[in-house]
């Protein structure tokens, strides 16, 4: 199967796991405001997806308050040209998720998903 160059441009940048904050995460809140764990990249298998949105990311939300998590603790997914793409925030051009690197955070959010999510 041949894919558009933009899209496997994006799963090759595409993030397998780990943690990220959404562009709306306040600093000053909990370690787990705005916080998600990436499952991975997935695919729309129906046939009509537009092209655009058949590449979706598949995450799960860290904080309980969560829509998807009070429906009972299911991922969240977005097309993964938006879920990588960037937002305007304060006039200033910003990703709309980003890798939290810091070990003792992610130590915290491991602790967080292990509690709400038993694994």
């Amino acid at each position: 199967m041949t894919l558009d160059p933009e899209i496997q441009e994006l799963l090759n940048r595409a993030p397998r796991s780990g943690f990220f904050y959404h562009y709306k995460h306040d600093p000053s809140g909990p370690v787990n405001n705005y916080a998600y764990e990436v499952i991975g990249p997935g695919h729309h298998t129906e046939e009509g997806c537009r092209p655009e949105d058949a590449f979706m990311m598949s995450y799960r939300p860290l904080y309980e308050s969560a829509f998807v998590y009070q429906l009972g603790k299911i991922n969240d997914h977005r097309p993964l040209a938006m879920w990588m793409g960037t937002v305007e925030k304060d006039g200033e051009t910003i990703p709309r998720f980003k890798r939290i690197e810091d070990p003792v955070v992610i130590a915290e959010l491991t602790t967080v998903r292990e509690r709400m999510y038993g694994n």
